[in-house]
């Protein structure tokens, strides 16, 4: 049960923390299904006889799943109707069971189904978790969902830790340990409890994203989202060959893969850093900082390809931290700018439409790679999206609703 009433003492104060901590450990746990394919996809394409553009489906169709299933979640409002905890367990439930149908093998079409099948699950685990939050965090909130996000990077960082240390293990173990992260996770979401800040019930109401189209706020927060996502998944998705490719051009960069790790998990504090800022001086300033600064390294990188390796790695890791910083106050910006029946069909629209635009880039990036015959340049593609996301906040910091964000501070 959910009230109104904010925490009575300094011990329920304190509880959200450990909630937070929890609920975080759980999103970490069923987000390695994500690129559970993906970490064994060398093992799956020997042994099942796919080239690199076939094997590819297996991770694009963990990206459509997950647009279907969140805009589909907005469309039906499931997360404004059904308790948050049983519907993370049973989409966690869910990832984990389509996870380890891979285990029996169920041919090409079967996998990419499952996959599929995997992404739309998470719909139903990561978007409610901001929600969930949400629930437990007035003030703080900035921070709150930067540890959400932040444990969504650690699960898109762990398969390039697997690959670093080797692979060792057989295909079959790397699924099946995923499966039971997800079960899990499954039963960690079952024991929590909404916090004390619970938004209305809704009822399922198509014209509901009419209304969140019509909502200019919302919209401009979602815009800055979408130029965000236009340059993080690709820049996730690929920088492990951008890596081996400055390598082979002279570069002496050492591990390729344990590199890639260290860049995209460098998100995890960035995360935390974007929150603590955005309680701080706002979540308008915050997202137009990081993305400036994530935009000026997608610039900068490729005048770096070979050399000095030092200079590279400094902008790879900055790249890594502030690419993501800012993604959690989109979702808070959200929360607190929407109608209150509606935040968590306002939260799965703002992720399907945005999960929809990183399939542009990520197969956008490896075409141009190909039809100029080198790496170097390609993330130059991904520039405009932070660019445009910037002056998308900097124009809802101006407007007047924006004081509904992060306790007035915009």
């Amino acid at each position: 049960m959910t009230s109104q009433a904010a925490p009575a003492n300094g011990g329920k104060a304190e509880r959200r923390w450990r909630v937070l901590a929890v609920t975080a450990v759980a999103v970490v746990l069923s987000l390695t299904s994500w690129f559970s394919a993906t970490a064994v996809i060398n093992d799956l394409s020997r042994d099942w006889n796919l080239d690199a553009a076939t094997a590819g489906w297996l991770t694009n169709a963990v990206q459509l799943g997950f647009v279907t299933g969140a805009l589909v979640s907005s469309l039906l409002a499931i997360s404004d109707i059904v308790a948050l905890p049983r519907l993370m367990a049973g989409s966690a439930l869910l990832a984990a069971i389509s996870s380890a149908v891979l285990l029996v093998e169920p041919g090409f079409s079967g996998a990419v189904f499952a996959r599929f099948v995997t992404g739309a699950a998470l719909a139903g685990v990561y978007p409610p978790a901001m929600k969930f939050i949400a629930t437990w965090f007035k003030t703080g909130r900035g921070v709150a969902m930067g540890a959400m996000v932040g444990a969504l990077t650690l699960g898109s960082a762990g398969p390039h830790l697997v690959r670093a240390l080797g692979q060792v293990l057989p295909w079959e173990t790397v699924i099946a340990v995923t499966a039971i992260c997800c079960l899990i996770s499954a039963v960690i979401f079952l024991l929590l409890r909404e916090g004390p800040y619970g938004f209305a019930r809704a009822r399922v109401d198509p014209r509901q994203v009419a209304a969140i189209i019509r909502n200019r706020p919302v919209m401009l927060a979602n815009f800055g989202y979408f130029g965000h996502m236009w340059e993080l998944y690709a820049m996730w998705g690929w920088i492990l060959a951008y890596v081996i490719a400055a390598s082979e051009s002279g570069a002496i960069l050492g591990n390729a893969s344990l590199l890639a790790f260290a860049v995209v998990a460098m998100g995890a504090p960035g995360c935390l850093l974007g929150g603590f800022l955005s309680d701080m001086i706002g979540r308008c300033y915050t997202t137009a900082l990081m993305m400036a600064v994530s935009g000026l390294c997608a610039l900068a990188i490729g005048f770096l390809f070979d050399g000095p390796a030092g200079l590279f790695l400094a902008v790879a890791l900055i790249w890594g931290l502030t690419v993501v910083a800012d993604s959690a106050q989109f979702s808070a910006a959200v929360s607190e700018l929407s109608d209150a029946s509606y935040v968590g069909s306002s939260l799965a629209f703002q992720m399907g439409v945005g999960f929809a635009i990183t399939t542009i880039t990520i197969w956008l990036v490896p075409v141009i790679a190909d039809m100029t015959g080198s790496w170097r340049w390609t993330f130059l593609v991904l520039v405009p999206g932070p660019f445009l996301g910037v002056i998308s906040m900097l124009a809802l910091r101006r407007m007047p609703e924006a004081a509904k964000i992060a306790n007035g501070l915009r």
